[in-house]
């Protein structure tokens, strides 16, 4: 005998807990499968047959734990203890889950481009949820929340000072995804010439992987006061621009057919460039020995017009030697260049 309780007495009470506990497990093995006979793209119902099967065996195991303390017949103190237990992990449980489907919704808005996609709006989601049941449960327990308040507003002039650095990088973290200026994935150029992929956005820093090369962490206040190109938005096309020379010699109209034909297949056939799209040819400027021109073509990312110019600088090559136009670098090229040297010199007074 345990302060009035006897063993025998507690054997129907335990097969009550077993049976929560038994009926938790078999909800669990339900939910997976149901989570794994579900069709279609993982959307809200994915997500609550997660969150439900990790919350199952905790709610069932908890149920059963309060018959048990019912039919125990337990002390009014004990008794009453217990049920204030119960009563937190119940209320801990439900705001835990409550967190997982507001990070949940988070993500998958963010997927369709409704919300920012970066753990900061998540873990913001997330905490709020997380400090209201907090706040809940200590008014459960009874436990003043008004003071508690009261000293957060007074001591947040200190904290905020001495929190000063990090508060800055969190509200322009902030800024930077709901501007939606820059998502994650997008690939920037930053003013002072770094380049890369937006992997996250943090409470603190923004991370961007570098091409060929590691990773940049970016302050996230730097970041928002910095001048930054968006390759991304809003459109994922690059326009590629290919400087090209050729003689002084070559029929400029058929130079110009050969090369937008050029272009046109290099969109069509290379792996990065966007078929269908139609290339501008434009000439420049006359040179001291050749005409220079520059032919434009469209790449699908910034990460494929590498491959586009590259793919193009050889064709066209290739076909200008075919078509036999002349490229800059000849006998007549240089002389014409020596002479218009010549002329200049001659003009400035240069002797």
């Amino acid at each position: 005998m345990f302060h009035g309780v006897t063993l025998s007495s507690l054997v129907f009470p335990t097969l009550l807990l077993a049976a929560g506990i038994a009926a938790g497990l078999m909800a669990r093995l339900f939910l997976t499968k149901r989570l794994e006979d579900a069709d279609g793209a993982p959307g809200a119902k994915h997500l609550l047959l997660n969150v439900a099967r990790g919350s199952a065996v905790l709610w069932l195991a908890t149920l059963g734990l309060y018959l048990a303390t019912e039919a125990a017949d337990l002390p009014l103190r004990m008794a009453g203890v217990l049920r204030h237990v119960l009563l937190v992990m119940l209320i801990a449980s439900v705001t835990w889950m409550l967190s997982r489907i507001a990070g949940g919704l988070v993500r998958s808005h963010a997927a369709v481009g409704a919300l920012p996609s970066a753990s900061a709006i998540t873990n913001l989601a997330r905490g709020l949820v997380l400090l209201l049941g907090f706040l809940v449960v200590l008014q459960t327990l009874g436990v003043s929340i008004t003071p508690l308040i009261t000293a957060l507003g007074v001591s947040g002039l200190a904290v905020a000072l001495a929190l000063q650095d990090t508060l800055t990088n969190l509200f322009a973290g902030l800024h930077i995804l709901l501007s939606r200026q820059v998502h994650t994935g997008d690939f920037v150029r930053l003013d002072s010439g770094q380049e890369g992929t937006v992997q996250d956005v943090t409470w603190r820093y923004t991370s961007i992987r570098q091409p060929g090369s590691g990773l940049l962490v970016v302050p996230n206040a730097k970041l928002a006061a910095a001048i930054t190109t968006n390759f991304t938005r809003p459109d994922t096309q690059v326009a590629v621009k290919v400087g090209v020379a050729v003689s002084y010699d070559a029929d400029l109209d058929h130079v110009e057919r050969v090369a937008a034909d050029v272009a046109r297949e290099v969109m069509r056939a290379v792996d990065g460039g966007v078929p269908g799209a139609e290339p501008t040819v434009r000439f420049q400027k006359l040179g001291v020995a050749a005409i220079q021109f520059t032919a434009e073509l469209t790449a699908r990312d910034f990460a494929s017009q590498a491959r586009v110019r590259h793919e193009f600088i050889k064709r066209l090559l290739r076909r200008f030697r075919a078509e036999r136009i002349e490229l800059p670098g000849g006998a007549s090229d240089a002389a014409r260049a020596e002479r218009i040297g010549l002329a200049v010199a001659e003009e400035q007074g240069i002797t």
